[in-house]
């Protein structure tokens, strides 16, 4: 047991610890005046987090830093005008599921979900480019401010290319890569629960400075393991030096002390061997473990007239009031040779699961290329060559989530994950959650999938769900509740606003020019693209229920049975502002300037004053 301080609180190391968990990043470590290295706060790095400007930095210090850092801070911080844009189309049970498909580049994604998605994400697994030079990365423009960001209605200029062979020969080999992938974990870090924990999968070209960004990011006490996952069955002779057997799987938390322990895995009939006994008394059975410690107690167990000798260079294990409360309750051993040594009944009922390793061999989790044979079989085609197995991902997911968690991966590729919490929810029942996060890569014209019609690698990912669902109610068909498995997924593209560019200079503004600004909102936009846009500005549920009801000879959106009520038609008049009203709504939403008359605008308020005064009253 832990003992009392018997002190007051140091309230600056209390500060200090609350700071860390806001700005793990701007913990750094310096000499104090006695000569002790002692943790200290770096200023810089701490007016870069709070500052939209690149601030120079002179003073050395201990840090890990690369050409660009600054602005790959300044890149997750900076705002972005794009929405997600629903495509009912491509999804599977759009108005039942709870799980999404998001096409686009995962810095806009992760950027966008920041508002509904903050601190409720479990468990988060990705698999970046590994930068082998020949994987693509991300290429992020750093030289544009925030204000194009907000000027401009797409992130890049034309010319730039989204995606870019990272070469060894390229001077930023390592820069390009660690650019791409610090905003990106920035932003993940937010969208985890504080007991949330990430899974990230790297080989060595760039675990080492993984680990240093994770160090930075989540914070170096938050470190929880490198997993090691051996992921060929048999040694690759056609190697130079040697095989490459396996890759790493870097775990973090939010916070350690929240998180408390990973879960641990369901025993097997191998790790319960052991537990051969049974007294028939109904506490099933047990092992016989060693009841002996380093230091004496000082005393001998006498029981039915037999003397059991406490050993001459060890003790008990427990004092001598609870070591005769224990026999009473036949929780001891006590041989009928009092000269071999009591035991302690050690019953399986009372023992937790086993604790996860950090080497996972592929004969538990699967190898590249049983994983590939799978993919390959399920999709009919030759797809990836590395895909990661379904089981190596549902491992994780029974350590680091629960039935109920969201799980996130914003480099879903062939949708590895999504197809493991289907399999997961399968299995036990439970309701996990997925997000899946892809750029529409577009495949090779060379390629079997291109040839059979996968465009993207978001086709092949999107496909590979729809086969992976039907294939586990297939499977599962005679399983009770498994109708109840939701194998479905709302598509989502990231897109510009819904809003027209109004900053305008003065100089580009004429009279004919202000009469395309009578409506705010761009032609094409649907209700249901301006719905979205509202739940990610409001922080709702981007899988909310959504029921579409006329109302008055208006089309109205109910979302999560009446939270938010939103109408984007035209001519609204008091009636329908009063039946709206009378629901009762925490929020609602109307287009601006859609009042039918200027005495419908001035009623708006009053009526909701009246019927409604909790309600929060929106317009977009």
């Amino acid at each position: 047991m832990d003992k009392l301080k018997m002190t007051t609180k140091n309230l600056a190391e209390e500060k200090l610890e609350q700071f860390t968990n806001l700005f793990p990043n701007a913990i750094t470590e310096t000499i104090d005046e006695n000569g002790n290295l002692v943790r200290a706060i770096d200023k810089d790095i701490l007016e870069q987090e709070l500052f939209s400007t690149v601030i120079e930095v002179r003073d050395e210090r201990y840090q890990f830093t690369w050409p660009d850092k600054k602005e790959a801070v300044l890149k997750a911080n900076a705002p972005i005008a794009k929405t997600l844009r629903p495509c009912r189309e491509e999804s599977l049970n759009f108005d039942q599921t709870e799980n999404l498909y998001i096409e686009g580049d995962n810095l806009e994604v992760l950027k966008l979900l920041q508002e509904t998605y903050l601190g409720k994400v479990k468990m988060i697994y990705i698999d970046p480019p590994y930068n082998t030079g020949k994987d693509f990365v991300y290429k992020d423009s750093f030289k544009k401010s925030t204000k194009d960001y907000l000027d401009q209605s797409d992130q890049y200029d034309e010319e730039e290319n989204r995606l870019e062979q990272n070469l060894e020969s390229n001077g930023r080999f390592h820069t390009d890569w660690l650019n791409m992938i610090y905003p990106r974990l920035k932003l993940a870090r937010n969208l985890l629960s504080d007991d949330g924990v990430i899974f990230i999968s790297i080989d060595d070209n760039e675990q080492a400075n993984l680990k240093k960004v994770c160090d930075e990011i989540f914070g170096e006490s938050n470190f929880i393991a490198s997993f090691i996952w051996q992921k060929t069955y048999s040694p690759k002779n056609n190697n130079k030096y040697v095989s490459e057997d396996h890759d790493f799987v870097i775990c973090y938390s939010k916070d350690k002390i929240i998180l408390g322990e990973l879960n641990r895995l369901d025993r097997d009939e191998k790790s319960n061997i052991m537990y051969k006994y049974d007294d028939n008394d109904g506490k099933g059975k047990y092992r016989l473990d060693n009841l002996t410690i380093g230091k004496q107690k000082g005393y001998d167990i006498s029981w039915d007239g037999k003397i059991y000798k406490e050993p001459p260079t060890r003790g008990w294990a427990f004092t001598e009031k609870k070591m005769y409360e224990l026999i009473e309750e036949g929780r001891i051993y006590l041989p009928e040779d009092e000269n071999k040594r009591p035991a302690y009944k050690r019953y399986l009922s009372e023992v937790p699961g086993i604790i996860s390793k950090t080497i996972l061999p592929y004969d538990l989790v699967g190898h590249t290329q049983s994983s590939k044979q799978a993919l390959d079989k399920l999709i009919g085609i030759n797809i990836f060559d590395y895909p990661k197995p379904v089981e190596l991902i549902k491992y994780f997911q029974i350590i680091g989530s629960t039935q109920e968690s969201i799980i996130l991966d914003f480099f879903s590729g062939s949708a590895t994950t999504a197809h493991a919490v289907m399999e997961l929810n399968a299995e036990d029942g439970g309701n996990r959650k997925f997000i899946m996060v892809q750029l529409p890569e577009e495949t090779d014209e060379k390629s079997e999938a291109y040839k059979v019609g996968y465009k993207n690698i978001c086709e092949i990912g999107k496909e590979r769900i729809r086969r992976a669902g039907q294939k586990i109610l297939e499977d599962n068909k005679d399983k009770k509740g498994i109708e109840d498995l939701d194998i479905g997924f709302r598509v989502l593209k990231t897109d510009s606003t819904n809003m027209k560019d109004v900053y305008y200079k003065p100089k580009e503004i004429s009279q004919n020019f202000l009469d395309n600004f009578e409506d705010n909102i761009k032609e094409d936009r649907s209700g249901e693209d301006l719905l979205f846009q509202v739940l990610l500005d409001l922080g709702i549920s981007l899988s909310a229920k959504i029921d579409l009801e006329n109302i008055g000879g208006k089309d109205v959106y109910i979302v999560d049975y009446g939270y938010l009520i939103a109408c984007f038609d035209k001519d609204i008049d008091d009636d329908l502002v009063t039946k709206l009203a009378k629901k009762e709504p925490a929020f609602v939403v109307f287009r601006d300037s859609s009042m039918k008359s200027d005495s419908s605008l001035n009623n708006f308020d009053q009526i909701f004053q009246r019927l409604s005064q909790e309600t929060i009253r929106k317009v977009i």
